[in-house]
């Protein structure tokens, strides 16, 4: 059985969500831009759709696990404010899941095993903003030399 302390500590783990997917909002802007920019007056580099796709397409797939990040972490943070009830608000959860989901879970899993579930969607998402940071890093340092580059 999951503890009070335990529940409050992952909620505000996944809470640290938020701050990475902003991070990731900033970028895909950039990365907008980027693929925008001739429509906007700027040079076009050659590179530069490249570049945008790859940044976009990290930046949306970091948007997905945020979402799914934040629900959880809303749901760890209700429950820990009410852990006496932890029991009854499990099998409500489960319900209301199966209605959603429509399937039947083998067996209800533990809040140890959904607390490491919803830090692996975490990480998940810290992955993808990464992937997505060190795409634009690269693009960044490398835009002198990739400006040059001419293709065709």
């Amino acid at each position: 059985m999951a503890t009070e302390m335990q529940l409050h500590l992952v909620a505000g783990l996944l809470r640290r969500g938020r701050s990475l997917d902003r991070l990731s909002s900033g970028l895909t802007l950039l990365a907008l831009v980027i693929g925008l920019g001739p429509l906007l007056g700027f040079m076009a580099l050659t590179t530069g759709a490249a570049v945008s796709v790859a940044l976009l397409t990290c930046g949306l797939l970091q948007k997905y696990y945020a979402l799914r990040v934040a629900l959880d972490a809303e749901l760890f943070a209700s429950l820990a404010a009410a852990p006496d009830q932890l029991a009854r608000r499990t099998a409500e959860l489960d319900g209301e899941l199966l209605a959603i989901a429509g399937k039947t879970a083998e067996s209800p899993r533990s809040w140890d095993e959904r607390s490491r579930g919803a830090v692996r969607l975490l990480r998940i998402q810290a992955c993808w903003f990464g992937l997505q940071f060190l795409g634009a890093l690269a693009a960044i340092v490398l835009m002198p030399w990739l400006s040059q580059v001419r293709f065709g």
